[in-house]
Order: structure tokens, then C-alpha cells, then sequence
């Protein structure tokens, strides 16, 4: 019983890292493709190291949630994907209203790349049941 509760963790919080590796390259791709298409430069929140590195821990303590959801709910797949599909909303919703700079071409370019970034974590984040319970996902990637 303790080996398979560890390879519940295991594959979670791995399930959680994959996502992240794969949102790492897809938030970078956006962050290239925005700045290029809008012009805006600022780097100073969010860079190509800030986008590495906090994403990929982020989505590998989202798969630890997961693991924490699983073991507490009776439905833990279900409340974890709605709970993540409506905090998904809430920050992409507040990430949409940020005000950083006083500059309002500035504002507009580091809202549009925040929301932008906070959608894509968000969806692949509530995703993370579909890929864990994916038998060919776990044979062939975990």
C-alpha cells in the first residue's frame, strides 16, 4: 500500500512536471511572438530565466496539489479541475486589470503578456487530471 501511494505522488507531481517543461516552451514561444508582434520591451518581471525557472516549479507543486486533491476528496479529479478552472478565470481576469507602469502603451503590453502567460499555466494546469490518468501517458512518458 505505501509503494503505490508513492507512485501516486510520484507520477502527480512527474505529470506536473512534464506540463511544466512543455508550458515552458509554449509561454516562451508566446513571450517571443508578443514582444516581436507589439514591441513591448520590458523585462524586468518577466524575462527567459523568470519564464524557466517559475514555471516549472510552479507546475511541479500544482502536481503535488493534485496528489493532495486526489488523496483528500472523494472526487479529487473533479474538484481539482473545477477549482483550477475558476481560479484560471479569477487571475486571468485580475492579470487582465494589473497596473504597473504609468506609461499606458507600457501597461497595455505587460497586461496583454501577463494574461496571456496566466491563461496558458492556467488551462494546462486544470488539465493535469487528463494527462494522469492517461495510461499511454504514463507508460510511455513517466
Amino acid at each position: 500500500m505505501k509503494n503505490e501511494q508513492q507512485s501516486i505522488f510520484f507520477n502527480a507531481m512527474m505529470t506536473g512536471l512534464f506540463i511544466g517543461i512543455i508550458d515552458t516552451l509554449i509561454c516562451l514561444g508566446y513571450n517571443i511572438g508578443y514582444r516581436s508582434h507589439t514591441g513591448y520591451t520590458p523585462s524586468e518581471l518577466i524575462n527567459v530565466s523568470s519564464l524557466i525557472f517559475c514555471i516549472n516549479l510552479l507546475l511541479t507543486v500544482v502536481g503535488i496539489l493534485y496528489y493532495a486533491f486526489i488523496r483528500t476528496f472523494r472526487l479529487g479529479s473533479t474538484v481539482y479541475f473545477v477549482v483550477f478552472l475558476l481560479l484560471t478565470a479569477w487571475l486571468g481576469w485580475r492579470s487582465a486589470e494589473v497596473h504597473r507602469f504609468v506609461d499606458y502603451k507600457e501597461n497595455q503590453g505587460f497586461r496583454g503578456l501577463l494574461t496571456g502567460i496566466v491563461l496558458i499555466l492556467g488551462v494546462s494546469a486544470s488539465c493535469l487530471p487528463f494527462l494522469y490518468r492517461n495510461k499511454k501517458f504514463l507508460d510511455a512518458v513517466i
